[in-house]
């Protein structure tokens, strides 16, 4: 299978503090892959190395067997903060994306915003915080590229629309791409993942199949995560 993303040896650190340490991992393409850990165990410093936000220390990143300045057209990327404007309408967006990615389906992010139940001219400060999430994620979704890249898609959303939005990025998302998913709920994301990816203090501690685990360890995800972290003090899971 093609390799989309391929770390070798990554570290980069902020002065005196460690972001991530001597990380190596490869993800491929038809992989769901779910990035968990505790807060400040370096997952919000390796997705922006992938998106080439920030530059590593030391040690290479390859999308596509590209660097990733070269390759960001192949991601399509929902960062945990929005980045459109509070006065922009989602016409307005959508027009912007169209004009961005020749790979942006209008109707595609339409038919998910409808699903939202968000209406195209309502600007984003009249939106909820949930509300602006899902509609950024209809700009997301709404692209058909090689890799997505999901920073907690699903933090500041109600429990009732969190199944609308797993079946929406389940029935966006090409078989063919592949999806890096960092969340903290982990119990209601679990099921979409096939691969698991564990953090803690920059390191990779853990890089499992969610299968092998509930096979061999007859427990779920999120009850594995519980069990590696027992011993640490975790204030928030994300």
């Amino acid at each position: 299978m093609n390799k989309l993303i391929e770390l070798t040896n990554v570290s980069k650190s902020y002065g005196s503090a460690r972001g991530v340490l001597d990380l190596s991992f490869q993800i491929e393409e038809g992989q769901i892959t779910g990035l968990l850990g505790p807060n400040g165990c370096g997952k919000t410093t390796l997705i922006k190395l992938i998106m080439g936000l920030l530059q590593p220390d030391k040690g290479e990143i390859l999308l596509d067997g590209r660097a990733p300045r070269e390759s960001l057209h192949l991601v399509s990327y929902l960062p945990e903060k929005t980045y459109l404007w509070e006065s922009i309408t989602m016409r307005e967006a959508f027009e912007i994306f169209r004009n961005f990615y020749p790979d942006f389906s209008e109707e595609k992010a339409r038919h998910i915003l409808t699903e939202f139940q968000i209406e195209e001219e309502a600007p984003l400060r009249n939106m909820s915080k949930g509300m602006q999430e899902k509609a950024q994620l209809s700009l997301v979704m709404g692209r058909e590229c090689l890799l997505y890249i999901l920073d907690e898609p699903m933090g500041g959303v109600d429990p009732l629309s969190r199944e609308t939005i797993l079946r929406e990025i389940l029935q966006n998302y090409h078989p063919g791409s592949a999806m890096l998913l960092s969340t903290h709920l982990v119990s209601e994301v679990e099921s979409i993942f096939e691969r698991v990816l564990f953090m803690d203090e920059g390191r990779i501690l853990k890089d499992i199949d969610v299968e092998k685990v509930r096979q061999e360890e007859n427990m779920s995800i999120d009850a594995y995560f519980r069990k590696i972290y027992k011993n640490k003090e975790v204030r928030h899971v994300g």
